[in-house]
């Protein structure tokens, strides 16, 4: 299936740029979410006259995304847990504390932009935390998980 990407998309393209896609990852993800639309000889010439303003959306898009990162990398936020004497939390940290902490900051953050590759925090420490804002923005929040007195 080819299509014509409206937006960078991580590991397949930038903005304008004509790719094939499997046949599901196209209608089910790309065009529905509006990343993406069918290469027709319609669209193209569509995509050509709206191309100057797409980038500029685009542009928009980044500077904001590079003002939340910068945000986001000044913020030290600090989430008290129920821990055993080691350390070990009783539960975790998940997303939903992430954001609710966040928030407690003045700075929304959605949660698909939370990273946690190695899953919840279930120790007390200090933790980096990456933010996906944008493909090309990545944003490094410190958080601390203390245990509860």
């Amino acid at each position: 299936m080819n299509i014509i990407l409206l937006e960078k998309v991580a590991n397949l393209g930038n903005l304008g740029d004509k790719v094939s896609v499997k046949p599901g990852f196209g209608r089910n993800f790309l065009i529905p979410c509006g990343k993406a639309v069918l290469a027709t000889p319609e669209r193209i010439k569509e995509f050509e006259a709206r191309r100057a303003e797409l980038e500029k959306a685009e542009a928009e898009r980044l500077t904001k995304a590079q003002e939340r990162a910068d945000i986001i990398s000044t913020l030290n936020l600090t989430i008290t847990h129920q821990a055993g004497e080691e350390g070990k939390l009783f539960g975790s940290v998940g997303l939903p504390d992430i954001m609710k902490a966040c928030a407690e900051a003045g700075v929304e953050v959605e949660k698909q932009e939370i990273k946690l590759p190695e899953g919840s925090i279930r120790q007390t420490g200090e933790f980096e935390v990456a933010i996906h804002l944008h493909s090309d923005v990545v944003a490094s929040l410190k958080l601390s998980v203390v245990a509860e007195d």
